[in-house]
């Protein structure tokens, strides 16, 4: 049996918000999803330490706070910097992924426009981290 991981989720996006769930409601997972809006709230909730997510999955392209922003600011922190931090994105500028792997993150996903590849990349991403060591703070 899959472990229930903790996912923060950071997406503006209503309708990606909704897709990403359903994919995982039709994988039959139950993980644990906390949910941003922005990089902002996503530094809020993991700021209050109330619940520490086992992975980040965020968008990069955010109002308030955009994801290269958010995630320089987690990497410098001594204790968010060991939470796995996936891009899922539709900027396949060279730019946004060098920089962002300089940055530290763990992974780098376009998203598809057909639904059964999204569903297909959601539920390897998800497999990928449940069968991972992660680091507990």
């Amino acid at each position: 049996m899959q472990k229930a991981l903790k996912i923060l989720f950071i997406e503006d996006d209503t309708i990606e918000i909704i897709k990403f769930n359903r994919v995982l409601k039709t994988l039959g997972l139950n993980h644990i999803i906390i949910e941003a809006e922005n990089g902002e709230d996503a530094l809020v909730i993991l700021k209050e330490k109330q619940t520490i997510p086992d992975i980040i999955v965020l968008d990069l392209n955010m109002p308030k706070l955009n994801g290269i922003e958010f995630l320089r600011i987690i990497k410098n922190d001594a204790m968010l910097k060991y939470i796995p931090a996936i891009i899922l994105t539709t900027s396949n500028n060279h730019k946004d992924i060098l920089e962002c792997y300089k940055i530290g993150i763990a992974g780098y996903m376009l998203k598809p426009l057909k639904y059964e590849e999204y569903l297909d990349r959601i539920q390897k991403l998800v497999a990928y981290w449940t069968t991972n060591e992660l680091i507990i703070p």
